[in-house]
């Protein structure tokens, strides 16, 4: 809105324009004086010639006064921010416009600055916030005056104006604070721990800025967050030890056994046939090892790749029950399948998904109680059941339930299942033959697909493996 500060011809209290008057007016009144004192002229034509002055004088000094006071509104408006009008100041005198042009040059000129300036903090600071890692400017106190998203989303939203040592607890960061703040040092790098609000192991690099660039902040202090890299090296290196863990004892007991073909059992038909039947199983151990351990690096380099088949998973479903009902009948067992037919095409992988499907109905035969149905299900649900550290798609999702009869597992082992090489001990000690990578692969192909994988397990109804995959990933 604009507003005018156009008035009546009337001027303010503050103006001084009677001072001015009788200022002007003085020495014309010394002089009337001097001439009725000589008798040039007589007091009553002074008196009359010196009011028509005055008047003469008022009639000068308003127009200038008047004008004098708008300029003076003006600006005071437009240095308190407020949107005025040019247009409506009643001016005559062109010293005055000119005034009023330079005026709004300026100010023109300094928003325009300004302008520059905000968009240059604002996109500097939308830039900051894009970082991935932590970064922060701390004052010669320790006093946080600038951190971007990645550090709010790390240490709190508020914590701006707050005491670096009271965001970070940690001594020897601290110590590399005040080394800074004591110009003892002009770059600092360590690496610290955390346990609040969760475990991590970061790494800081705090920098001292030059003076040229300070202003009120003296360093700046940037966060690199290693725990996830440290857990993926732990990972790999467990993955080799383990590995090489399973391989070598297939190969030991091949290795004995051809060792003892070759010496005491050279002649033994029985002692042979024994021990090459043991050989043989071991050595499709170890081919079936080889294949899961391939499978999983294969599935785990596409995990970026997000699939783009369209997949009918009723089709799907009915394909893994029929070529599994055999092996199911050998235990005594029938595969139920129930389908939700209003579920439309999913996007996915369909190779990956059906190995999925079909490692879930097999454990569920492999370990499941005889004479009891293997119950698949295919149902809509609204959305995906979230999970820590897990991408998991938004929206609607297809549901499909592996039910086996069996004994309960506990919450222990339960979490457990989807580890590399893990298997229960109850599987051990029956001789129920696996690699422990089934479920790792399943994991790690829903994981690409923006799904979960859940598991519930009661001694009423067994145990549940659920896997839930988006209707419309990518979308």
């Amino acid at each position: 809105m604009t507003n005018s500060i156009k008035k009546p011809l009337t001027l303010e209290k503050n103006i001084r324009f009677v001072d001015r008057v009788l200022l002007l007016s003085l020495p014309i009144a010394f002089i009337f004086i001097f001439m009725v004192a000589t008798g040039i002229l007589s007091a009553s034509l002074a008196v009359i010639s010196y009011a028509t002055c005055v008047i003469f004088n008022i009639i000068f000094l308003f127009p200038v006064t008047y004008e004098l006071q708008q300029l003076k509104q003006y600006i005071t408006q437009m240095s308190k921010g407020t949107d005025v009008d040019a247009l409506s100041l009643a001016l005559e005198e062109n010293d005055s416009k000119e005034i009023i042009n330079a005026v709004n040059a300026m100010h023109k000129f300094w928003s325009e600055k300004t302008d520059e300036l905000e968009a240059q903090a604002l996109s500097d600071t939308a830039v900051l916030d894009t970082l991935p890692d932590p970064l922060m400017m701390i004052d010669e106190n320790g006093i946080i005056l600038g951190a971007n998203l990645a550090a709010r989303s790390l240490f709190g939203k508020k914590i701006r104006e707050k005491n670096i040592d009271k965001i970070i607890n940690s001594n020897n960061f601290i110590n590399a604070i005040q080394r800074i703040l004591n110009n003892e040092s002009d770059s600092e790098a360590l690496v610290f721990y955390l346990t609040k609000p969760i475990e991590q192991k970061l790494y800081a690099h705090i920098k001292k800025l030059p003076y040229v660039s300070k202003g009120n902040a003296i360093a700046v202090i940037s966060i690199y967050d290693l725990t996830k890299a440290t857990k993926i090296e732990k990972m790999q290196s467990d993955f080799v030890a383990n590995a090489s863990h399973e391989l070598r004892t297939p190969l030991a007991i091949i290795s004995g056994f051809i060792e003892t073909l070759q010496t005491s059992a050279k002649n033994d038909q029985d002692a042979r046939d024994k021990f090459l039947s043991i050989m043989k199983e071991q050595a499709e151990y170890m081919s079936a090892l080889i294949e899961n351990l391939l499978s999983l690096s294969k599935i785990e380099l596409m995990q970026d790749n997000l699939p783009n088949q369209k997949v009918n998973l009723p089709k799907l479903l009915n394909d893994v029950a029929q070529a599994l009902a055999l092996r199911a009948k050998e235990n005594s067992s029938d595969i139920q399948v129930f389908i939700d037919d209003e579920l439309p095409e999913i996007t996915a992988d369909y190779n990956q998904i059906k190995q999925v499907i079909q490692n879930l109905t097999d454990n569920a035969i492999k370990y499941g109680t005889p004479n009891n149905d293997i119950i698949i299900k295919l149902e809509k649900a609204d959305e995906i059941p979230s999970a820590p550290n897990l991408k998991t798609e938004s929206g609607a999702a297809a549901a499909i339930s592996i039910t086996n009869k069996g004994p309960k597992i506990s919450e222990e082992k339960l979490a457990r299942l989807t580890e590399r090489f893990y298997r229960m001990q109850e599987h051990k000690d029956k001789n129920i033959k696996g690699t422990g990578l089934g479920l790792a692969i399943a994991k790690q192909i829903i994981i690409r697909h923006r799904g979960n994988l859940t598991v519930k397990s009661n001694a009423y109804t067994g145990t549940t493996f659920t896997v839930y995959l988006p209707l419309h990933l990518g979308e």
